[in-house]
C-alpha cells in the first residue's frame, strides 16, 4: 500500500498491535515497494546482502545489511576472502576526504580512509545520492573465507559512526536527499533452511516504508529506548511457557539490542545459564552434551527424523507503546536449532542458535527471521510481524501475541546510567585533566619537580564494539 503525502493512516487494532500502512513518497510521486521486494540474498550464517553500483562508472558490490554499526564500509583493496572491491582510482566521482578509520572489535578490525561517491541501487530507491564511504585498505578477520558480500551497510544511528557522529550515516543521507520517511523495514527468509554460506536465501530491505506484502496480521511496536543502537526493553522470557522468573533488568544487561548484523540470538550470561537449562529441563532428550548448548559441538540426528518436535517453544515480552502493556514475539525451535550442510552422509546435524554475551542481550537472525521488522525511526520504535517466508514445510515458525499487563514486572528494566562510548572518552579526558591539575599543584607546593608518571596501556584504548562483528559468524 503506497500513500501520497498527507494522506498517511495507521490502524490501531482493540489488542494494541499497529497494522503499519506505507507511509512513503518522492518529489516525483510515490516509491515503488514491490521494486525492493526480494532485493537481498545471504543466508542465517553469513549475513544478508543488497547489491549497491558504487562510482562512475558504477562498480557492483553485495553489501551486507547490519542493523548494528553505522558505518557504511566497502573493500577498497584486492583481498583473499572477497571476490570483488571498490577501486576508488577508477571512480570519476570519487572525493576523498583524508580522515582516517579505524575500527576494532576483540577478534578483527579494518582501518580505511573516509570518501564520497555515488551510489544507486537496483532494487532500491530510484536515483543517484552522494553517499559517505570508507574504502578498507587493511582488515583482520573482518572479511571471512567464503562470504559473497563486499562491505557493510550500517543502518544504526549516527551515535555509533566512526571516527565520530559528525560523519553522516547512509540511510540519513538517503533522507535528506531522496526526500523519503526516516523509516525502514527488513525481511529476512531463512528458516529452517542449512546454514551454508551459498547465499541462496531471500530477503527484502524496504527502504522509506512498509510492504504489506511482507508480513501478515498486525505491526506490534516496541520503543527504541536510546538512538544509537536499536536499543529495546525486555521485560521477560519463557521458555516452554514458563517464565525463567529473573529480574528483568538482566534481560538488558548492559543493553537489548535488534541487530540483523548478529548471526545468534545473543543472551547475558546468566539469562544464557537459565535459557539453557529451561530448554533441557523441558525437552524430550535426557542427557545432551554441553559443547551443543556452548557451541563447539553439533547434534545429529538421521536424516529422517526431524529433532524439533523435540524442544520447546521460547518466547521474548517486549514493552508496547502503552507502557502499561505488552507484547511477545516466539520462535519454534526450527528457528534456534539450526541445520548445517555438508557433515554426514546419512545424518543431518544442527547447531544451537543461541550464545551468551558479556555485554548485550541480542535479537539477531535467529529471531529476526521469524518477523518483519520496522525500524520506525520518525516514531522511535521498532515494530514486529509476522513473516509469510518464517514456515518450515507449510507450518509457521513464528507467532506474536498481546497484549499483556506490565503488573508483574518493574516500570523500567533498563539501566538509567547508559555507559557506552562518548561518556567514556569524557569521562577519560576529565580524569586526565584531573590529573594534571594534581600534578600541577603538587609541584607548585613543593617547589621541586619530580616526575610523576603514567604509563598508557591498552586500557587508556576504548574498544569499538558498534557492530559485534566478533560474535556473528562463528
Amino acid at each position: 500500500v503506497v500513500l501520497r503525502p498527507g494522506s498517511a493512516s495507521r490502524q490501531q487494532d482493540p489488542a494494541g498491535g499497529a497494522d503499519g500502512l506505507a507511509l512513503a513518497s518522492d518529489p516525483g510521486g510515490t516509491l515503488n515497494f514491490l521494486a525492493m521486494v526480494e532485493n537481498l540474498q545471504g543466508d542465517s550464517g553469513r549475513g544478508y546482502y543488497l547489491e549497491m553500483l558504487i562510482g562512475t562508472p558504477p562498480q557492483a558490490l553485495n553489501i551486507l545489511v547490519d542493523t548494528g554499526s553505522s558505518n557504511f564500509a566497502v573493500a577498497g583493496v584486492p583481498d583473499p576472502d572477497v571476490t570483488s572491491y571498490f577501486n576508488a582510482e577508477l571512480s570519476s566521482t570519487y572525493r576523498s576526504q583524508g580522515i582516517d578509520v579505524t575500527v576494532k572489535y576483540s577478534q578483527g578490525s579494518w582501518t580505511g580512509v573516509l570518501g564520497t561517491d555515488v551510489i544507486t541501487m537496483p532494487k532500491g530507491i530510484s536515483g543517484s545520492y552522494t553517499i559517505n564511504i570508507a574504502t578498507i585498505l587493511e582488515s583482520e578477520n573482518f572479511f571471512l573465507p567464503g562470504v559473497k558480500w563486499h562491505g557493510i551497510l550500517g543502518l544504526a544511528y549516527d551515535a555509533l559512526a566512526k571516527p565520530s557522529s559528525s560523519v553522516e550515516t547512509f540511510f540519513d543521507s538517503l533522507v535528506r536527499q531522496a526526500k523519503i520517511p526516516n523509516i525502514f523495514s527488513l525481511q529476512m527468509c531463512g528458516a529452517g533452511l542449512p546454514v551454508s554460506g551459498s547465499g541462496t536465501n531471500g530477503g527484502s530491505l524496504v527502504l522509506g516504508g512498509i510492504e504489506s506484502s511482507l508480513y501478515t496480521g498486525d505491526i506490534w511496536y516496541t520503543p527504541i529506548k536510546e538512538e544509537w543502537y536499536y536499543q529495546v526493553e525486555i521485560l521477560k522470557l519463557e521458555v516452554g511457557g514458563q517464565n525463567l522468573e529473573l529480574d528483568c533488568r538482566e534481560y538488558n544487561a548492559d543493553k537489548a539490542i535488534v541487530d540483523s548484523g548478529t548471526t545468534l540470538l545473543r543472551l547475558p550470561e546468566k539469562v544464557f545459564s537459565a535459557v539453557v537449562q529451561a530448554i533441557a529441563r523441558t525437552s524430550l532428550i535426557q542427557e545432551f552434551s554441553s559443547g551443543f548448548w556452548t557451541g563447539s559441538q553439533l547434534a545429529c540426528w538421521d536424516k529422517t527424523e526431524k529433532p524439533w518436535s523435540l524442544f520447546p517453544k521460547l518466547s521474548i515480552y517486549l514493552r508496547d507503546e502503552n507502557s502499561s502493556r505488552s507484547f511477545r514475539i516466539s520462535i519454534l525451535p526450527q528457528l534456534y536449532i539450526q541445520p548445517i550442510l555438508g557433515i554426514g552422509e546419512n545424518l543431518q546435524c544442527y547447531r544451537f542458535g543461541i550464545s551468551s554475551s558479556t555485554n548485550a542481550l541480542v535479537i539477531g537472525a535467529t529471531v529476526m527471521e521469524g518477523f518483519y521488522v520496522v525500524f520506525d525511526r520518525a516514531q522511535r520504535r521498532v515494530g514486529f510481524a509476522v513473516s509469510p517466508c518464517a514456515e518450515v514445510d507449510g507450518s509457521p515458525v513464528s507467532e506474536i501475541e498481546g497484549p499483556f499487563t506490565t503488573t508483574d514486572v518493574a516500570s523500567n528494566c533498563v539501566s538509567s546510567v547508559s555507559f557506552h562510548e562518548p561518556v567514556l572518552w569524557i569521562a577519560s579526558y576529565a580524569l586526565m585533566s584531573l590529573c594534571g591539575i594534581i600534578l600541577l599543584v603538587l609541584i607548585i607546593l613543593l617547589l621541586i619537580p619530580p616526575r610523576c608518571q603514567h604509563r598508557y596501556t591498552d586500557n587508556d584504548v576504548v574498544n569499538d564494539e558498534s557492530s559485534l562483528v566478533r560474535h556473528r559468524w562463528k
